[in-house]
């Protein structure tokens, strides 16, 4: 039960929060804009796993902030593939945990 709520509840209730918090901010014309959505999702998650990041240095306020800008995009289009992950990742350990439920299987696999 504790592998279930780190792999399938935990991942699922931020992802929730975060499309409640952020889904206001992607309402374009009375309709939703997914991939701005998904972009700005994506952040939290994208910006820890960015192995590099451009520091702005010896630019004005406006290159600065445009560098900055980048950095942000590129952690959302890592931050949204990862998203999509935690996503696939929490279904199949969900299903793998029904199926074991329901077989009567005690001794749950383990996913990597």
């Amino acid at each position: 039960m504790k592998k279930m709520i780190k792999k399938v509840i935990a991942p699922v209730l931020v992802i929730t929060v975060l499309f409640a918090v952020l889904r206001p901010f992607c309402i374009q014309d009375g309709k939703c804009n997914y991939f701005l959505l998904l972009l700005l999702m994506g952040i939290p998650f994208g910006i820890g796993k960015m192995c590099v990041w451009m520091v702005p240095k010896g630019f004005d306020l406006g290159g600065t902030l445009a560098v900055w800008t980048m950095n942000l995009l590129i952690g959302g289009l890592i931050g949204s593939i990862v998203l999509l992950a935690m996503i696939g990742q929490a279904i199949i350990y969900l299903c793998v945990f029904l199926i074991t439920v329901l077989t009567g299987i005690h001794k749950i696999p383990r996913i990597k």
